[in-house]
């Protein structure tokens, strides 16, 4: 990027790197990157185009692609991604929230269409508090718990919270259901059950992680991704669990990988709990098992 380049310039430059390093959507990326090291707008930076950038911020352009280069999410780099029209903070501490996942979201609220209810809601496997916190906006009168084993990605969620502002509704709390008695302390300390239990648990088989593509397998935390030798050993305790964190008549909602819905449908049955049918994303996969207990 050459000194005292133009704002056209640099992005024409940032879209030569991003091409070189095997990134798909260059130029929408691009002005991304100018406009967060610039802090001006995708309208702003096109009527500024053949003006000179400051200096300062070409430098924090030449970081920023160089992150990108280096295949980190463009999440993890703006610090921000959408989800269901909300803002959320993101960190290499959570997973980059995905519209696959606003398929929870869209299931929810076709069974539970309710908006008034006074629903107890929790999300096992917090991460960023997408789930979460975007049922707490949908529902008003609702509370929740959000459970993770991450401290880091605790601190994310509960700043997602504040800035959508239903902190005061969720209670965000370490928690690891690898451990022995979890069930019973979750249901002691947020006080029984709950009407609605949601869940994006890891299901990528361990020996297929390091083959996603970079941005994920690199960066993204292994935790949030690894679901054991078969994808499905965190549904097996989530499964097993939920009739004791479910009020009768309640539902528990979880995400699943590509082909996994019909074993996690039989995991529901033999648990006692339901099993609806299976919800598609708009890709067409089988997304998200729905079980009334």
């Amino acid at each position: 990027m050459a000194e005292g380049a133009s704002y056209a310039a640099l992005l024409r430059d940032t879209a030569v790197a991003l091409t070189a390093a095997g990134i798909d959507n260059v130029r929408f990326e691009a002005r991304l990157l100018l406009s967060h090291a610039t802090g001006l707008t995708i309208e702003q930076l096109i009527s500024r185009g053949p003006d000179a950038a400051p200096a300062a911020a070409a430098a924090t352009l030449r970081e920023l692609t160089a992150r990108r280069v280096r295949r980190e999410p463009m999440a993890y780099i703006l610090g921000e991604r959408e989800f269901w029209g909300l803002p959320f903070k993101v960190s290499p501490a959570v997973l980059v929230p995905r519209p696959d996942s606003e398929t929870v979201i869209e299931t929810v609220l076709d069974l539970l269409p309710d908006r008034s209810r006074k629903l107890r809601i929790l999300d096992l496997g917090l991460g960023s508090g997408c789930l979460l916190l975007t049922l707490l906006r949908e529902y008003p009168q609702a509370t929740g718990v959000g459970i993770d084993a991450s401290e880091a990605a605790l601190a994310i969620a509960r700043a997602n919270a504040e800035a959508l502002g239903v902190a005061s509704r969720a209670r965000l709390a370490a928690g690891d259901w690898r451990q022995t008695g979890w069930t019973d302390r979750l249901v002691d300390q947020a006080e029984g059950p709950f009407d609605l239990l949601v869940s994006n648990p890891p299901y990528i088989e361990s020996a297929e992680v390091d083959g996603l593509m970079p941005e994920v397998a690199a960066h993204e935390p292994r935790l949030a991704l690894d679901g054991g030798a078969d994808g499905l050993a965190a549904y097996r305790i989530i499964v097993a669990a939920s009739p004791a964190l479910v009020v009768p008549g309640g539902w528990a909602i979880v995400e699943v990988g590509e082909g996994q819905a019909p074993a996690i449908a039989s995991l529901f049955t033999a648990a006692g709990l339901a099993p609806r049918p299976s919800r598609r994303d708009l890709g067409g996969i089988e997304r998200v098992v729905p079980a009334q207990h």
